[in-house]
């Protein structure tokens, strides 16, 4: 299981990534930041399982950072908070959190933590697996002038959603799906990759990373000339798609 650690003291982290190392079985330190923004940030890069987190932070507190993690579509890692506070524990909890310790975290304390955690991750990937084994479709049922046709998946390029419906690119045009994008991420999530909150891409078809004019980040794919808008959060795991 991989940890992060978020707080903006050093020696907090130092504590912290010295009781890790010190659990060892199964767990090391993936990764820190010493503020909220960066730590999304590590967490979109690093992708850990579980992140510990001090709530007062400089800008962007803890809870935030466990509010902004639960709202996303994609699955999010396990919180455990560690601050010196014991007032914000009704609001940790509202945000998801499985574990509130208090500093300085003890070791058993610690472990005990990391172990409902690591139950609660493994549970939620073997749900996953199970969900995506049942349903793992090569073909999209799509409706074309009242007849109902079938959309091979290799030939998407992105999804998109618009309003009440999601928009499948491929290479000769677009269509309309009656499907959720958070249940397509689900489901393809091996062979698409989310770049914004409304997008996703076809792993595949990505071709390169570019910016514009403004400095912002766009996805070039393969047999389309539009440039995708690739969000902040997003683009640390783009660029390791085109190491």
């Amino acid at each position: 299981m991989k940890v992060l650690l978020v707080d903006d003291e050093p020696l907090a982290r130092d504590r912290l990534r010295s009781l890790v190392d010190e659990i060892g079985e199964g767990f090391e330190v993936a990764g820190e930041a010493g503020d909220g923004e960066s730590a999304l940030t590590e967490i979109a890069a690093k992708q850990p399982d579980i992140v510990l987190l001090d709530i007062n932070m400089p800008g962007m507190n803890g809870i935030e950072v466990a509010q902004a993690l639960a709202s996303r579509d994609e699955p999010a890692p396990a919180v455990i908070f560690a601050t010196a506070y014991d007032s914000y524990a009704l609001e940790a909890f509202d945000a998801h959190a499985i574990a509130y310790l208090l500093k300085p975290v003890r070791k058993e304390k610690l472990i005990e933590a990391l172990n409902k955690a690591s139950q609660l991750r493994e549970g939620q990937l073997v749900a996953l697996q199970s969900l995506q084994e049942e349903k793992a479709r090569t073909h999209l049922s799509i409706r074309s002038r009242g007849n109902l046709e079938r959309l091979a998946l290799d030939d998407v390029l992105y999804f998109r959603a618009e309003q009440k419906y999601v928009v499948a690119r491929h290479a000769n045009g677009e269509v309309l799906l009656d499907e959720s994008l958070k249940s397509l991420e689900e489901e393809f999530t091996q062979q698409f990759v989310r770049i914004h909150r409304n997008a996703l891409v076809a792993q595949h078809a990505i071709v390169a990373l570019e910016k514009d004019s403004l400095g912002r980040s766009r996805l070039r794919l393969k047999d389309c000339e539009e440039l995708l808008e690739v969000s902040r959060r997003h683009v640390a795991e783009i660029r390791k798609l085109l190491l």
